[in-house]
């Protein structure tokens, strides 16, 4: 007997791959119906059989995609609509409020394709697909549509496009889906260069001080190993002694400088790919004007796809403290 229910999911599940999993696991249970993004939840309308509508409701909490969070998930009975398909529809505006995901370390996947001379996004420094990439940061307002993003000034290439409707690519409806033909660029202001990744290398071993736009803001990045550079950043950002960030290529970097417990490893991996502070085991040619006077030094990964390619160029553990004079805003 067919059976229709209609089901609203509430928590940080949107800018998560939300929809496209929840397309994926109703084609797998043979429901039609249609799920939506509202300014509040996820809307979801389902009919099929009521075992395979049961196990589908407990493979949402049970499957979820990582980077998501369920607070609630509320169901309740609805007529069947005879729906001939399960589609992914038009977002529709609601009174109430939606979490966001917050921004999400660049993924594997990614970042083969990042280094793969064959990929069509080789080197591109804005590669993102629905596990990873840019959210809070470039949200206008919800629901979360590419037409409420950052991204809405750039329109999608015929393949970027076909990649975000194709079910079973991962960039299925991931809204800021991008290439090097239809995405953003990256520059250097006030330098003429073919590629500003290897320039921006270049300038930071010669021991300057450069402005990274990050995610979030921008960062101020030097060398860690160069004492000037280091004590020059100092005395522009007017920071006395509170210790700076490091950015290190990798864990290995990482554990030739520092003490790592597993449940610090799992921190630094994560997808949030935050600073951690560590335990110095040697500072070695980092300069002391880094972290002075302290046996701990704050460490994070590299987050985007723009510093793993730096990182790569410069291989040393940079500096990255916030884009702004001590204790203001950040640019």
């Amino acid at each position: 007997m067919l059976t229709g229910k209609r089901i609203r999911i509430f928590g940080v599940v949107q800018g998560v791959g939300f929809r496209p999993f929840i397309y994926r696991l109703a084609k797998e249970y043979d429901l039609k119906g249609w799920v939506l993004n509202t300014s509040s939840s996820v809307e979801i309308e389902v009919e099929g059989e009521k075992d395979s509508i049961e196990r589908f409701i407990s493979d949402i909490k049970r499957k979820a995609p990582p980077v998501a969070r369920i607070e609630r998930i509320e169901v309740e009975d609805s007529v069947p609509n005879n729906h001939r398909d399960f589609l992914i529809k038009e977002s529709k505006e609601e009174p109430g409020y939606q979490l966001i995901s917050p921004d999400i370390a660049v993924c594997e996947d990614c970042l083969r394709e990042l280094f793969d001379p064959k990929d069509r996004r080789y080197r591109y420094p804005f590669i993102n697909c629905t596990n990873c990439g840019p959210r809070f940061t470039i949200i206008k307002d919800i629901p979360y549509d590419r037409k409420n993003t950052t991204m809405d000034k750039f329109r999608m290439c015929e393949d970027c496009e076909r990649e975000y409707n194709d079910p079973l690519n991962r960039r299925f409806h991931a809204q800021p889906n991008a290439c090097p033909i239809c995405g953003p660029r990256l520059w250097i202001e006030g330098v003429e260069t073919e590629d500003p990744v290897e320039e921006t290398a270049r300038l930071l071993k010669e021991g300057f001080i450069v402005a990274i736009k990050g995610l979030g803001g921008f960062h101020l990045a030097c060398d860690a190993t160069n004492h000037r550079a280091v004590r020059l950043l100092r005395e522009r950002k007017k920071r006395g002694y509170k210790p700076f960030a490091l950015m290190m290529k990798d864990l290995q970097t990482i554990k030739r400088y520092c003490y790592v417990t597993p449940e610090e490893e799992k921190i630094l991996t994560s997808p949030q790919a935050p600073i951690v502070l560590l335990k110095i085991k040697e500072l070695g040619d980092i300069s002391r004007d880094v972290a002075p006077n302290n046996n701990y030094l704050g460490v994070m990964l590299p987050y985007t796809p723009v510093h793993h390619m730096l990182l790569r160029e410069v291989s040393k553990p940079l500096v990255m403290t916030s884009g702004n004079l001590s204790e203001e805003p950040i640019c």
